[in-house]
């Protein structure tokens, strides 16, 4: 069962995506790779990262939403625990991964991350984006889930000053999923979280699907185009 809609919403909690035993499968993996103390942002280039996002595209509680042309084109491993814990501000998720620079006065908020060129995206390629939250643990409340506020995304793309001046106490919503649930999410959605305060981990990954297509003379980077 899907609790909320994506598209007027903003974002869904979907439960029971994969199983345990897959979280568990995926978990070993995980351990198993040289990532940072928090995570990385490019584990498309293994197969069996662009196998699960095939997985989930095809998913019949998340096809719909994701939609059968879009292509993954980045998944971000976050870990958040005692050992590796942070807070994260109110944002919203503007940037992409691109193949190269591209000299264009209306592309902006370039920066190198991981050795992979990100830009801000162009609102075109934003309204297409779905980001997919893959929970390989369980989110409760102590573990630092994710707070958003529904129907944000409705509002564009905003600067981060105007942002955060506005008081979001009364409608953020919190967002606790079990294992293997998965939690779709517009870019432009309003989203924050705080530090864990309890003893387990906090393990996501998080895909974003996208068009086959940028303008501007983009392109998604080789790895991606799976």
């Amino acid at each position: 069962m899907t609790v909320w809609d994506f598209k007027t919403q903003g974002f869904a909690l979907v439960p029971n995506v994969l199983s345990d035993q897959r979280c568990e499968a995926i978990a070993v993996i995980l351990s198993s790779l040289p990532l940072g103390a928090s995570g990385t942002r490019s584990l498309l280039r293994y197969a069996w990262c662009q196998q699960l996002a095939q997985d989930l595209q095809m998913h019949p509680a998340l096809a719909a939403d994701i939609g059968a042309d879009a292509v993954p084109v980045q998944c971000t491993y976050f870990e958040k625990s005692q050992h590796h814990n942070w807070l994260v501000a109110w944002h919203q998720d503007l940037s992409i991964p691109v193949a190269r620079r591209v000299d264009n006065p209306k592309l902006t908020g370039w920066a190198m991350k991981e050795g992979v060129q990100y830009v801000h995206a162009p609102d075109a390629v934003l309204q297409q984006l779905v980001a997919v939250r893959l929970h390989i643990d369980v989110c409760g409340i102590d573990d630092g889930p994710l707070k958003v506020v529904a129907r944000s995304h409705r509002l564009g793309r905003m600067d981060t000053e105007s942002l955060q001046a506005v008081d979001k106490t009364q409608d953020a919503t919190v967002c606790t999923i079990g294992q293997g649930g998965v939690m779709l999410m517009h870019p432009w959605l309003w989203h924050a979280s705080s530090k864990s305060c309890g003893q387990s981990q906090r393990r996501v990954l998080h895909f974003v699907f996208g068009p086959r297509t940028l303008p501007h003379g983009l392109q998604w980077p080789l790895a991606t185009q799976c």
